[in-house]
């Protein structure tokens, strides 16, 4: 007999929150999620992603285009700004919290950005199986969960093994660009791209500068408002041996 399934390999990086949403969520669910809300096959939990189930970019966006990829795209303000100001590339938010899927749905419905699809799923597996090889020319990761509590730390989406992952789904050539406002996790992260042979420093000195294409999110202000430092990186993906 084949050993039954077990419900996940390693921890996630964040928890499920569904909530009660709003009348205008539900109805965004309800009547946007067919424009921009991708079916994903499941595997064994809700938010999972079967291993055999691939995008197809091309049939998702009736196009072929540059594809960049938000992870934890939260509420959406980052990626409608961009996907409304650059419709020349297609853009996709990967996020668990249903909430900020509707929020995000209203807002691109609201901005006319088309170029916009969204999917309910664990991020590390639409990176490692669904997204083609190579598929995103960029992969974003802005203010992730920190879980800065020390016995929380080894679900930080950023930790060693990520890179492999992540790299994966990007281009040769393409970025890997991250922000956080907690200084420890910036730390981590630098230390574990740094020895990542799949990926080079695309920056000069300690940080990055501020990424110009991405809008100050609620997540940004408040962080500024406590007084911590707010770090970029970005990586390159190194060609493939």
């Amino acid at each position: 007999m084949p050993e039954p399934r077990t419900f996940r390999d390693e921890p996630v990086s964040f928890v499920r929150r569904s909530g009660r949403m709003s009348d205008a969520q539900e109805r965004a669910f309800a009547e946007l999620a067919p424009r921009y809300l991708l079916t994903v096959p499941r595997d064994v939990a809700f938010t999972s992603v079967h291993p055999d189930a691939r995008l197809d970019p091309a049939s998702a966006y009736g196009r072929t285009a540059p594809l960049i990829v938000e992870i934890g795209s939260g509420q959406g303000h980052a990626i409608v700004s961009a996907a409304s100001s650059r419709p020349d590339h297609d853009f996709l938010a990967v996020e668990v919290f249903r909430a900020g899927l509707a929020r995000t749905m209203l807002d691109a419905d609201k901005a006319g950005a088309r170029n916009l699809r969204l999917i309910e799923a664990n991020a590390p597996e639409v990176l490692s199986t669904f997204l083609p090889e190579g598929a995103a020319s960029e992969v974003w990761i802005f203010f992730p969960d920190p879980w800065h509590k020390k016995r929380h730390t080894k679900r930080r989406l950023v930790r060693a093994g990520f890179p492999a992952t992540a790299a994966r789904a990007i281009a040769p050539d393409g970025l890997l660009r991250l922000a956080t406002d907690w200084e420890d996790y910036a730390l981590q992260m630098r230390e574990v791209l740094d020895e990542a042979p799949e990926f080079e420093r695309a920056f000069e000195g300690e940080w990055a500068e501020r990424f110009d294409g991405r809008v100050m999110t609620a997540f940004e202000r408040k962080g500024i408002a406590k007084g911590r430092d707010i770090r970029d990186l970005v990586y390159r993906r190194i060609q493939p041996a």
